[in-house]
């Protein structure tokens, strides 16, 4: 019998040896897809990226949401709607190390639950358009859209090192794009939709074109190697998250969380304070997420070569470089626009490192499952993701700098822009960390 031990054997290695990969049983040799290259491998690729961009996308597009419902009487006086758009983000990264555990104790489940996930999705849309109140949008549109997603999504990630080994940095990458072109068409398409039609008759729109566009997805999303063919994959072992070197790393991935978001969200509200007309507001998130589909693939190119903690640290210098001399010394829309090009280039490529994380934790524990590396990883993102909200409302309570500093520090977001700068840094702490010995 052949097997796969903590991924020291990889895939690539196995073929190499003129073995089949992942642990098959001695008696059974079947023609397997190749790895890394070739038509299926493609459009495994190609199935999560869109499921990214569908799932994901949507969840960016919930400050637009955010603003609509703010000034409808039915939910206007309700001091919980922002926390709808946590709910559907903050749990969608939370939840994955369960969603992953389970999927790995029961792997045959993996293709019927991203179906499930599908359809958990596409109801929860449908029964929101019925809400009278903010308490339904909660459970509807925030807690069960994250459910489904979480388990619609999660088979991407899990069969990912399945279909790639020595591209896996790059294929990672591309995936993760998928949110940035998400979160460029769905705000157009969904604020279009609200302004026409209403909250009621676009989400139920959004929930049959999201069923459409999704159904098709789950053929592709299947393992290389028959689930029928494997053996049980071990308990899942947690001791790497004990680890030194792990807790640096997530120490600093939820640091830059807490300021990684707030751009997306107050980019428009900031273009406004300065003079920009209400048409062009968006345009600099439009920009941002743009430059991340670009800055994830490019990121996702070079964590296959480089040392992880040099990766986070052009990703953390460059974004907060943009973040000091760029937003900080914004006082017109198109130096802002160049502040979001560069933002979305570098902040949003950081996700795209956490291959190379994966990869590092791996060499330095064996016990480490990569993929539960991932999972832990990305909840970490999610305690980032949920506590930035109040955090960024007490940073601008009362406008604070303003009219006290110069340029950009004086317009009332002083606070928030040298608080998203100083995150950044401090998420670049693994390179420091490094050069020390200290991981």
């Amino acid at each position: 019998m052949v097997a796969l031990q903590n991924r020291r054997d990889t895939p690539a290695n196995l073929e190499e040896k003129g073995e089949e990969s992942g642990p098959l049983q001695a008696n059974e040799a079947p023609q397997l897809a190749p790895i890394d290259r070739g038509k299926d491998a493609w459009l495994f690729l190609a199935a999560c990226f869109f499921m990214e961009a569908l799932v994901w996308g949507f969840a960016f597009t919930y400050g637009v949401f955010q603003a609509y419902y703010s000034s409808l009487d039915t939910f206007k006086d309700s001091g919980n709607i922002a926390v709808i758009g946590t709910c559907a983000m903050g749990i969608m990264y939370l939840d994955l190390p369960i969603v992953f555990a389970v999927y790995r104790r029961w792997p045959k489940y993996q293709r019927a639950g991203c179906a499930i996930g599908v359809l958990l999705m596409c109801f929860a849309m449908a029964m929101s358009s019925f809400a009278t109140n903010v308490t339904h949008l909660i459970v509807t549109q925030g807690i069960f859209y994250a459910l489904g997603g979480s388990i619609a999504y999660s088979p991407c990630i899990l069969l990912m090192e399945d279909w790639f080994d020595k591209r896996k940095g790059l294929a990672f990458g591309v995936m993760w794009a998928g949110t940035g072109l998400g979160g460029v068409i769905l705000p157009i398409v969904m604020e279009n939709l609200l302004d026409s039609f209403g909250f009621r008759v676009a989400l139920r729109a959004f929930a049959v074109a999201l069923f459409v566009l999704t159904a098709p997805l789950v053929y592709f999303v299947k393992p290389r190697v028959p689930v029928s063919q494997r053996v049980r994959s071990p308990p899942t072992s947690l001791r790497f998250v004990f680890s030194w070197t792990f807790a640096l790393f997530e120490i600093c991935n939820i640091i830059e969380a807490l300021g990684f978001f707030l751009p997306s969200i107050y980019l428009p509200s900031y273009a406004r304070a300065i003079g920009a007309r209400t048409s062009m507001d968006a345009l600099a998130v439009i920009l941002l997420n743009v430059a991340s589909v670009i800055g994830c693939v490019v990121m996702g190119t070079i964590i296959d070569k480089w040392d992880v903690t040099t990766c986070i640290l052009l990703s953390t210098i460059g974004s907060s470089l943009g973040v000091f001399l760029l937003w900080g010394f914004s006082v017109s829309l198109a130096p802002l626009l160049v502040f979001a090009v560069v933002y979305g280039l570098f902040a949003g490529s950081y996700t795209s490192t956490w291959p190379g994380i994966m990869r590092d934790i791996v060499e330095k524990k064996a016990s480490a499952d990569s993929t539960m590396v991932l999972a832990w990883l990305s909840a970490g993102r999610g305690i980032g993701n949920i506590v930035s909200g109040p955090l960024s409302e007490a940073l601008l309570k009362n406008m604070p700098w303003k009219g006290q500093a110069g340029y950009g520090y004086g317009s009332g977001y002083g606070t928030l822009i040298v608080f998203t700068g100083v995150t950044g840094v401090i998420g670049g702490g693994s390179y420091v960390a490094r050069r020390l010995q200290w991981m």
